[in-house]
């Protein structure tokens, strides 16, 4: 039987690219048993296959080779079992991250199908809330790069810095002092709606439960001015008050279409009814 491989070999039976074994060598991990000093060739003998078994085995379970390193060096059933429980805890962290990921990924679809509901648009309604959390940053937004700078402040002093395409819906307030002098052309606040985050708690929001009237429309905050019109009419006719700042909502635009006929953006103002 034979009982000496070269690297070519070892590369195939375990299926570990060559690359890969030349710097498991390097890094002292798993060397060959012998180079021929003419070719330079590595040489590897069947008594190192449970070693190599075992470096698959944990690089497998995704597991640093520092620490493989040093259970090779060590081996015993206590350094394998805190190995393998260290691991664990780093497995179940990813998975509660990747479950998180999935749910954001959900809601993005969720929004994108509910957002091209084109029956929906240009239709003033009341909607009830719970209480929604906000990260907010208080300053004036007059363009779209203003918006953008201000999102990526946002996203700068959050505690996760992610593209905002996976964190929570993005938007503009009009202060309710504007809106009652119908004054639509400057926003007094940036912020992105949350979905379970952890985030600077100084720059948290709740906007409180209760109705909130709405209008969805096709086109982007440049658009908006004739729609805060409508929905102040008709605030003004039911007698309500206006009770907080506006929510204007980014649900679709240029970052997700190049189409400005696809783009979406949602009106909302709490209000209070007599």
């Amino acid at each position: 039987m034979k009982d000496i491989f070269t690297i070519g070999e070892i590369s195939k039976l375990f299926d570990i690219n060559k690359k890969t074994l030349r710097y498991y060598d390097e890094i002292n991990l798993f060397k060959p048993n012998f180079i021929d000093e003419k070719n330079n060739y590595r040489y590897y003998t069947t008594d190192q296959f449970e070693q190599l078994n075992t470096i698959k085995y944990l690089r497998d379970l995704d597991m640093p080779l520092s620490n493989i390193n040093l259970h090779l060096e060590n081996r015993s059933t206590n350094n394998i079992l805190e190995l393998f429980e260290a691991q664990k805890k780093i497995t179940e962290d990813k998975i509660r991250e990747l479950e998180f990921i999935n749910k954001k990924i959900q809601n993005r679809i969720n929004q994108i199908n509910d957002s091209i509901n084109y029956e929906k648009l240009n239709k003033i309604v009341e909607l009830d809330f719970e209480d929604r959390l906000v990260l907010i940053l208080k300053e004036k937004v007059k363009t779209f790069g203003d918006l953008e700078l201000s999102i990526r402040k946002l996203e700068n002093t959050s505690k996760q810095k992610k593209s905002s395409i996976f964190l929570g819906k993005v938007g503009v307030s009009i202060s309710k002092e504007k809106l009652k002098a119908k004054l639509f052309d400057e926003y007094n606040s940036a912020f992105i709606m949350l979905e379970g985050d952890n985030y600077n708690k100084e720059m948290l929001k709740v906007l409180p439960k209760g109705t909130y009237v709405s209008i969805r429309f096709n086109g982007t905050h440049d658009d908006s001015s004739i729609y805060y019109e409508k929905i102040l009419d008709y605030i003004d006719k039911k007698s309500y008050k206006i009770i907080e700042d506006s929510i204007e909502i980014t649900l679709i635009d240029s970052g997700l279409t190049t189409k400005q006929s696809e783009f979406v953006t949602e009106i909302q103002i709490p209000v209070k009814k007599y």
